[in-house]
């Protein structure tokens, strides 16, 4: 049902300029969601892939620690194996005006601080692989953020959109069709009116 509109010329044309307005920002914000959604897809994808590669490298460190507790002992290992913590680099991208975080580990030449004396190649392997656990894991974590972003700003532009389509694209269709409607009656009216005084000024 149409609103209570004064059904005028003017009315009707800042109507359809409403209308117009309406679904070019409906056709904006579906190309948005799009986007959006395209963005997401891809980091889940990206973000699946890391976390298999960080399982494989757990297990293989794992494995490699594994050997070398049997051949060093637990004493000798855990002298000096923990990989240094050089530091995180954080930035940010943005996609259709969502600021997505980029999240990683400062990367340096990496130097154990054990002895290579009193170790064996296991132990070197396993210190590598945790130390690229530790990139892998930064990275997953800033992938997982930008998804969680991306799917709040999904949701918004969602609402918004079926806000347009729903509510005011129909709203302004049908005062429209209403203004329209009022405005073409009262045109046939005027021109049977004139048809009139025509009429009886010709008789006259």
């Amino acid at each position: 049902m149409a609103e209570n509109v004064i059904p005028t010329k003017g009315n009707l044309i800042s109507l359809k300029r409403s209308l117009a307005q309406a679904k070019l920002g409906f056709e904006l914000l579906d190309r948005k969601r799009n986007v959006l959604m395209r963005e997401m897809m891809k980091l889940i994808d990206e973000s699946a892939k890391l976390q298999q590669d960080i399982g494989d490298t757990f297990s293989s460190a794992y494995k490699a620690l594994q050997a070398a507790n049997v051949t060093l002992g637990i004493d000798q290992i855990m002298i000096g194996t923990e990989p240094a913590e050089n530091g995180l680099s954080l930035s940010s991208r943005s996609v259709m005006g969502v600021e997505l975080p980029t999240t990683a580990l400062a990367r340096h030449p990496l130097k154990p601080l054990y002895s290579f004396g009193n170790t064996n190649a296991a132990l070197d392997h396993a210190y590598l692989c945790f130390d690229r656990v530790k990139q892998l894991t930064a990275r997953l974590a800033s992938i997982d953020n930008s998804v969680y972003r991306l799917a709040v700003a999904i949701k918004k532009t969602q609402r918004r959109a079926n806000m347009l389509e729903n509510v005011n694209i129909p709203k302004f269709e049908e005062n429209i069709r209403f203004i329209s409607g009022v405005l073409e009656e009262r045109e046939r009216e005027e021109f049977t009116r004139l048809k009139v005084i025509k009429r009886t000024k010709g008789k006259n």
